[in-house]
């Protein structure tokens, strides 16, 4: 049986965790995840973790917040006045807007918190400062 390496196409199911067991992500009822080992398409901690498995084998991993989606940055937090939005724009916690900076750079940021004099804006990666396991299971090789 054909062991994972660097240029090898390979397919993983997996269920994703956190620290609490909350699942943030799962392959289960749903296509595989396929990417080659050595060309940055997942995680670099993740690639190594596949490299040198066979199809059927089944692990669990660790990639900590560093090597995953990084630290929480508060400089990716930013407050602004509320009335910077249309007076009957409705904005909530929770929702996702696209925001243009100077330069000609967007973002999407997550409405964290909204009041009647300034909205907070939060465009930290949901998963940003968190360790994720993987539960994961080699499907195939190429």
């Amino acid at each position: 049986m054909k062991r994972a390496q660097i240029g090898s196409i390979v397919s993983i199911r997996y269920i994703g965790t956190l620290d609490n067991g909350r699942i943030f992500h799962s392959t289960e009822g749903g296509e595989p995840l396929t990417f080659v080992i050595g060309e940055g398409q997942v995680f670099p901690a993740l690639e190594q973790a596949v490299t040198g498995m066979k199809p059927g084998e089944v692990k669990n991993i660790v990639i900590s917040a560093a090597d995953a989606y990084g630290p929480r940055l508060e400089e990716n937090v930013i407050v602004l006045e509320r009335r910077m939005f249309p007076a009957g724009r409705d904005l909530a916690s929770g929702q996702k807007l696209s925001i243009d900076f100077a330069g000609g750079q967007s973002r999407v940021m997550i409405i964290t918190a909204v009041d009647e004099e300034r909205v907070i804006l939060d465009g930290n990666h949901p998963l940003a400062g968190l360790d994720l396991t993987f539960a994961l299971k080699i499907d195939k090789v190429e």
